[in-house]
């Protein structure tokens, strides 16, 4: 096992072998809570230290990057801590809401909102109108807030987080197939069902018991 430390942005690394590298649980030396295993690497997990002051001497993350003696371990350790920010859109209208079944990318072949990743500058309301715009092929306009949840992907391990509002859609649904294979409104009551990722089964029920 290998443990990503980190604290305040800043990270506990090792050298080993002339390369700053994750420690051994034997290498640490403070005591420390494992939270969760970190991304794709199965033997890494995300730690917490007990500290008694700032580690100021440990690296920043944001330094990794630019350090030539780090292993690859550590590059993908700090890529995989990165939260990854989303925003979805629920769109209810006459007792119905609409789904996107995805044609490529992680939601291929399954039912979801309209939405995607935030992008770099984006506000969380811009970047949904966006992906309402290149998903579903039509304008929309913002109502109001409809939560923020947390996730670790069960699959990516990856650390989630989800941003709802709910809109109205200014147009009918002309999906882009290279993107979505089809944009449909469902019942409310087979909505939850449909949806591949509880968190928005959960967020539509909630929004649809708001609406009846």
């Amino acid at each position: 096992m290998r443990c990503y430390v980190e604290s305040d942005g800043r990270i506990y690394l090792v050298r080993r072998n002339g390369l700053l590298d994750l420690p051994t649980p034997d290498e640490l030396p403070f005591a420390f809570e494992r939270v969760a295993p970190l991304g794709a690497e199965p033997d890494t997990w995300f730690c917490v230290p007990r500290l008694d002051s700032h580690p100021s001497t440990w690296p920043s993350k944001d330094d990794v990057p630019l350090l030539s003696d780090v292993t690859p371990r550590v590059r993908v350790a700090v890529h995989a801590s990165m939260p990854r920010v989303v925003v979805e859109g629920i769109c209810i209208a006459d007792g119905r809401v609409l789904l996107v079944l995805g044609s490529r990318g992680l939601n291929k072949g399954r039912w979801s909102l309209p939405g995607g990743f935030l992008r770099y500058g984006e506000s969380p309301e811009g970047g949904l109108l966006r992906e309402i715009r290149e998903e579903v092929g039509a304008p929309g306009t913002i109502l109001h807030p409809a939560g923020v949840h947390a996730k670790l992907g069960p699959s990516t391990l990856l650390h989630w987080i989800m941003f709802f509002y709910r809109f109205a859609l200014d147009g009918a649904p002309k999906p882009d197939p290279d993107e979505i294979a089809e944009a449909r409104f469902v019942d409310l009551r087979d909505a939850p069902e449909m949806l591949h990722d509880p968190i928005m089964a959960d967020a539509v029920r909630r929004e649809g018991a708001v609406a009846a």
